[in-house]
């Protein structure tokens, strides 16, 4: 890899398993494999030097997108949640999208890991390298007992909510401007959660949790707070960033976020238009790092599930955010930790393994 490629980017976050469970399940694999005008496959990745991430399983909620996207296009805006979704109706789902991944894997398009080890020897080799994640966890029986099942599958990564409620908390509403103090925490159900993630060793993602959860995680987590996909509120108020004082915690836990490249999260104004400059994202990093320190930032990109700056449309766009990068004045030293450096220390403290 040339220099454009490099250094690799492991990505805190995307939604490859819906599109393509929305495109046929297994049958779409061979698209991905051979390239299918998605924002991730196997060529574009190649291309753009994209070493992998957390590949995200997710039960859709009944809703109209278009109509979601063009009200975030307003001044301010307040979607309504959808509705909480049954754990007989998400377990199916989340058994198809993680069978779609284990198909991936089968196929030679890329290699779940499952521990930090696993996930360097991934990045040495130039191996695409996927990390199970649910986000949302429906799917998970009050028992847990889904849970200790799907660690044992591959699991590594959880988000107690997407933004609707599950058993186990609430999520922030689609709300600009706002803060992430939206309503009530984790439920008992979901400090037990915690709990059983930290003793098994699969990261507790807190992205989507509103703010009264976050620091439910906070007092119980033994972990470090990791947000894989979030931006900074303090340059866009939306309830979906995070504030300063939720970064001061990350930081003092050790943590890290994955900066999400949704444009309503990137832009001051809030609004899902994709005409973002780079530069707004080199913004967002300034303050993560003056905030967090620079061995806690790194990136989630939302691939396959968002409106993203056009310059960025594709993982074989990322040379181009590489390039304004080291414009910026980002040395090696940080490009690397940025790009993947950051990512494997905290799975290795979270996992420890």
């Amino acid at each position: 890899m040339g220099q454009a490629i490099q250094p690799a980017i492991f990505d805190g976050h995307n939604d490859v398993l819906l599109k393509l469970y929305r495109a046929g399940g297994a049958s779409a694999v061979q698209g991905f494999v051979e390239g299918n005008a998605g924002a991730i496959d196997v060529p574009a990745a190649q291309a753009g030097g994209f070493a992998g991430g957390l590949f995200a399983v997710f039960v859709p909620s009944p809703m109209d997108l278009d109509e979601k996207f063009t009200e975030m296009t307003k001044d301010a805006y307040d979607l309504p949640l959808p509705d909480p979704i049954d754990w007989e109706d998400a377990f199916p789902i989340v058994m198809s999208q993680a069978a779609i991944l284990f198909e991936l894997e089968e196929q030679g398009a890329l290699t779940i890991c499952r521990s930090a080890a696993e996930l360097r020897a991934c990045l040495d080799a130039g191996k695409l390298a996927a990390v199970f994640h649910i986000e949302g966890a429906e799917a998970i029986d009050p028992d847990l007992n889904t849970l200790d099942v799907l660690y044992q599958a591959g699991l590594r990564s959880i988000g107690p909510v997407w933004s609707r409620k599950t058993i186990f908390g609430h999520g922030v509403p689609f709300r600009y401007p706002s803060t992430p103090d939206t309503g009530a925490g984790l439920t008992d159900h979901g400090l037990r959660l915690v709990k059983r993630c930290n003793v098994l060793g699969i990261m507790v993602d807190l992205s989507h949790l509103n703010e009264a959860g976050f620091w439910d995680v906070a007092r119980h987590s033994a972990k470090p707070l990791v947000a894989t996909h979030s931006n900074v509120h303090a340059i866009c108020p939306h309830t979906r960033n995070l504030t300063d004082k939720q970064l001061a915690a990350i930081a003092e836990s050790d943590g890290m976020v994955g900066l999400n490249f949704a444009v309503a999260f990137l832009r001051a104004d809030g609004k899902m238009l994709p005409e973002v400059p780079l530069e707004q994202m080199i913004r967002h990093l300034d303050h993560l790092i003056e905030t967090l320190g620079e061995d806690r930032v790194g990136f989630g990109s939302d691939y396959d599930g968002a409106i993203v700056p056009e310059p960025l449309q594709s993982c074989a766009g990322l040379p181009k955010l590489r390039a304004a990068m080291r414009q910026h004045g980002y040395d090696d030293a940080l490009m690397t930790k940025l790009c993947h450096g950051n990512w494997l220390r905290v799975l290795e403290k979270t996992w420890g393994q």
